[in-house]
């Protein structure tokens, strides 16, 4: 008798990324765990990249090239969700790349632990091969994470929201309402809130195995004067979302939960252009209105750093003002 080893589906959402494809398919062309397929999903590509992904393809069974009309990533991801045949689904982005072992280690720690869902540590790398600071440490061992304990590590910004780093059951998107929210950014981070009580206890590894390529030009990250980056109001509504769901079945993280929408007001705030600060701009209108009927309570809060606080109320006092000063800070180099 002999044990067949689960199937893994891979979904990797594509668009107009030539350059760096190749590599991220050839890692997971490189991956130590035997039943593996990889769907990669042309998002409507225009530079050719729909042409590189069937080249990439030929010669490996394991490879399924799909092509459809662009519809972001979301679209991609959910196309590849309809279409995936393993037991267990996993996600890499089209400019990432992961270690050979990855997901041979990952499919371990669910067998091992009877756990839904693994996740393994990641770091960022800029394109001059700079290694960032973490933002999520992963453990120095194993570790179990009830859903109430990771809800509150993200909400703490100290835990990992991305799916790319993870390794889940497809029995979890077997539901209709287990999908990416379309036309929105943050969307791992919604998902994952919707998901975290189906998904029960995540058990999470030591190392890293994900390689997130630093991208100035990526979705969530472009910025500049003229572009403002539409996932700073994108994570307001979902610190609202999480704020109803603490309410309903965690209240015990009432105070964290609120610490969380106050951060993410602060970062709209330190982010938005001063010409989009108007009486026209609903958004811009409702964080203010918001600081400002919410100063005591943020005051009194016993997570919301000293720095939160004095950031909070000078925004809910003089919010063009203060958008200024920070804007000359970083001009000067200032953090």
């Amino acid at each position: 008798m002999y044990y067949i080893l689960d199937k893994i589906s891979v979904i990797v959402p594509i668009y107009n990324i030539l350059e760096y494809l190749p590599r991220c398919v050839r890692s997971l062309q490189a991956q130590t765990y035997a039943n593996l397929e990889i769907l990669l999903v042309d998002d409507g590509s225009t530079d050719g990249t729909g042409e590189l992904c069937d080249r990439l393809a030929e010669g490996d069974e394991r490879i399924r090239v799909f092509h459809k009309e662009n519809g972001g990533s979301s679209s991609a991801r959910n196309y590849g969700l309809a279409r995936a045949t393993g037991a267990y689904i996993g996600f890499v982005d089209s400019d990432d790349y992961v270690e050979p072992d990855m997901y041979e280690r990952l499919h371990a720690a669910v067998v091992k632990y009877d756990t839904s869902v693994a996740q393994i540590g990641r770091d960022e790398i800029t394109p001059e091969g700079e290694k960032l600071p973490d933002i999520c440490i992963p453990p120095r061992e194993p570790e179990l994470i009830p859903p109430e304990k990771f809800l509150e590590e993200l909400l703490m910004h100290r835990g990992d929201c991305s799916f790319c780093t993870k390794l889940i059951s497809a029995k979890l998107f077997e539901k209709e309402q287990n999908r990416f929210p379309i036309g929105v950014l943050n969307e791992d981070f919604h998902l994952l809130i919707l998901m975290l009580e189906e998904m029960g206890d995540i058990v999470s590894l030591p190392g890293y195995g994900y390689h997130v390529f630093y991208r100035v030009g990526s979705n969530s990250r472009k910025e500049s004067r003229e572009h403002f980056s539409r996932v700073y109001a994108d994570c307001v509504d979902n610190a609202d979302m999480v704020a109803e769901l603490v309410s309903k079945k965690y209240p015990e993280l009432t105070d964290v939960s609120f610490r969380f929408g106050i951060f993410q007001r602060i970062e709209y705030m330190l982010h938005i252009p001063i010409k989009e600060m108007t009486g026209d701009n609903e958004m811009y209108r409702s964080i203010v209105k918001y600081l400002r009927k919410h100063w005591w309570e943020a005051m009194r809060n016993p997570v919301l750093t000293g720095k939160n606080k004095v950031y909070h109320t000078l925004f809910a006092t003089a919010p063009k003002g203060i958008r200024r000063l920070h804007r000359l800070k970083m001009r000067c180099g200032g953090k």
